[in-house]
């Protein structure tokens, strides 16, 4: 027996070293290591991600991963899950080739690696080779991808899925499977862990990626980029999340990995809460009295802001934008205005178009929103992720940074961490959103699962301008509870949040709802998962100064118990806004004890709740 233990000991003392030099993370709970000709990637000693192939074609190098430096992330942001972000990883690098590197870094939350090239000489970008392994019967939430990025995370096991066709047509294999996906996308490759695929850090000369598969192998595949390059180039970063749930939703790695803020000034940014008016009046904004009631609600509820979206330059009635740009200021609102990019959606759309296009134009369209007091500017329809896009998108942030003008990017490409960048890029869409209830009845019955899995994918990459908080109707019914549609509010971060409903219902609510909409806060210091499961439910802290938002949905159509433990301390009040289950009267608004928090809550099918705890 004696001796069978020395051998062992003896084995364990081979084995371990080996797995000592394997590259880790700092906190050690990642590790990679060279397999073939790719990489193998391991949280807690499990492998959870197999990328059988890296580097460009034409490369036969296999990789040798060596370490080059220790990296740390600590920087201040505007808006987002936190307002100080910090991380580190361990980077290493490996020769691919001539010309070629592969850099790899290895934070405590997840994997970064990129490539770069050197001594390109009037060269077309070669052709990717990364490809990740997502075996079948794994857990995935992916979306098909669109070039707006508007589409369900639906759970499946299997890449065998149909396509749903989209603005961008569909995109399917000899087969008929679906074979397109965009960013996010999150699997569960082991019990209690998860990873999530994304990119980050979008510079000029780069197009953006997605990934194309085929069968059980998903291939990073960069949009059209057809630029002769000369010198040296990198790629941006692919990005694997990995962890438990609440790793996930609290990662910042998409910003520890971008750009630092190219702004000299930036104390003119302010995010917050929006009145907007395209949910109830699709045309509303061609009409001067109906922006007047969005711009008095905002004053009644002290919203910071008031969009006018798409038809403003034709008002009727004689009245022009200039009109109600001095009415919303006449009333403490900030206003901004909505522009076509007139890139993608041009034919039929809504004006006003070509007046960002060329630099000069847009110069002088900018420099007239700041003379006459816009506060920012909502631009839409953008074509996809190819080079040109995401030059143009670049384009627009400094060119608004430069006139003090904040940004919300819509139907665009979803976020790759230009909020750090450009901290006046407070919010995108790019998700499948409340307004989708003026469009097709499809959302009325998924919205409350889609809604519960947005932390988990879409949200955890940067700011959604998904425009929650309806309580009425549009044009398609909603199903979801009041407490559900308050929950959004805090669930959903987004430096600019716009709320959705018309004023009538958000003026018929009870005075304590009114008084949570007049003092919701757009900036977090600090977000903390909580509980929940995709698709099923999610309960998530956020805190501003010394309160605390507690928010949960339920996205089933059964009555559910969640998780709601906290640990916070010092706690001098607390109020809650739940379902009552009276269809007559919705609301169940109460104060809550200081010295006791629930730890499980039950909530109503397709329910919710939000907390309000201040401390001392």
């Amino acid at each position: 027996m004696m001796r069978k233990i020395m051998i062992l000991l003896a084995m364990a003392g081979l084995i371990m070293p080996a797995m000592a030099q394997r590259p880790s993370s700092p906190n050690g709970k990642l590790a990679i290591e060279a397999a073939g000709n790719g990489l193998r990637l391991y949280y807690q000693n499990q492998p959870v991600l197999d990328i059988p192939e890296v580097g460009y074609e034409g490369q036969t190098a296999k990789p040798a991963l060596r370490f080059v430096q220790k990296v740390k992330a600590d920087y201040q942001m505007l808006a987002g899950k936190c307002l100080h972000a910090t991380n580190e990883a361990n980077e290493y690098a490996t020769p691919l080739g001539e010309n070629t590197r592969l850099v790899v870094r290895l934070y405590n939350d997840g994997l970064a690696f990129r490539y770069e090239l050197s001594q390109l000489s009037e060269s077309t970008l070669p052709k990717e080779k990364t490809t990740y392994r997502i075996p079948e019967g794994v857990n995935r939430w992916f979306q098909q991808w669109t070039d707006a990025y508007e589409s369900f995370f639906p759970l499946t096991t299997s890449y065998k899925t149909l396509p749903v066709r989209s603005f961008s047509g569909t995109f399917k294999s000899a087969d008929g499977w679906n074979i397109r996906w965009g960013y996010p996308s999150l699997f569960k490759p082991a019990e209690n862990v998860f990873a999530l695929i994304s990119e980050a850090n979008i510079e000029r000369r780069q197009s953006a990626s997605c990934l194309y598969n085929e069968g059980e192998l998903y291939r990073v595949t960069p949009d059209q980029n057809d630029l002769k390059i000369s010198g040296d180039w990198h790629s941006p970063w692919r990005v694997v999340i990995v962890g438990e749930l609440a790793d996930i939703v609290e990662s910042t790695l998409i910003t520890d990995v971008s750009e630092p803020c190219k702004l000299k000034d930036t104390s003119w940014i302010h995010p917050g809460v929006v009145s907007w008016i395209y949910w109830a009046y699709n045309h509303g904004s061609d009409d001067y009295n109906i922006i007047c009631k969005y711009i008095d609600m905002a004053a009644t509820l002290h919203l910071p802001y008031m969009l006018i979206d798409a038809e403003w330059d034709r008002m009727k009635d004689g009245k022009t934008v200039e009109d109600a740009v001095n009415y919303a200021k006449s009333k403490g609102v900030k206003p901004m205005i909505w522009y076509n990019s007139s890139v993608g959606w041009v034919d039929g759309a809504p004006t006003p178009k070509y007046r960002l296009n060329k630099p000069e134009d847009r110069e002088k369209e900018f420099a007239w929103c700041e003379k006459i007091g816009v506060a920012g500017v909502k631009i839409d329809f953008f074509s996809g992720d190819n080079q040109m896009n995401m030059d143009y998108c670049l384009d627009l942030l400094e060119c608004a940074a430069k006139h003090h003008l904040l940004v919300n990017f819509h139907g665009a490409t979803v976020p790759r961490g230009w909020q750090r960048t450009y901290p006046n890029l407070l919010s995108t869409e790019a998700v499948y959103g409340a307004e989708w209830y003026n469009n097709v009845p499809t959302f009325t019955k998924q919205a409350a699962s889609h809604n519960a899995t947005l932390p988990f994918t879409r949200n955890v990459i940067g700011p959604m301008d998904y425009t929650p908080c309806a309580f009425s109707d549009s044009q398609h019914p909603h199903i979801t509870s009041h407490a559900h549609e308050l929950a959004l509010t805090v669930l959903f971060e987004s430096g600019l949040q716009h709320l959705a409903d018309k004023p009538e219902s958000f003026l018929a609510q009870p005075k304590e709802v009114q008084d949570f909409l007049s003092k919701l806060p757009a900036v977090w210091d600090e977000t903390r998962f909580v509980s929940g499961y995709p698709g099923e439910s999610a309960v998530i802290a956020r805190r501003s100064g010394k309160t605390w938002y507690v928010a949960g949905i339920n996205g089933t159509d059964e009555v559910k118990r969640v998780k709601t433990s906290l640990d916070i301390k010092d706690i001098k009040s607390g109020q809650a806004f739940c379902d009552s289950g009276d269809k007559d009267k919705p609301w169940d608004i109460r104060m809550m004890s200081a010295r006791v928090l629930p730890d499980l809550l039950t909530l109503q099918p397709r329910g919710g709740f939000v907390w309000v705890i201040t401390l001392k």
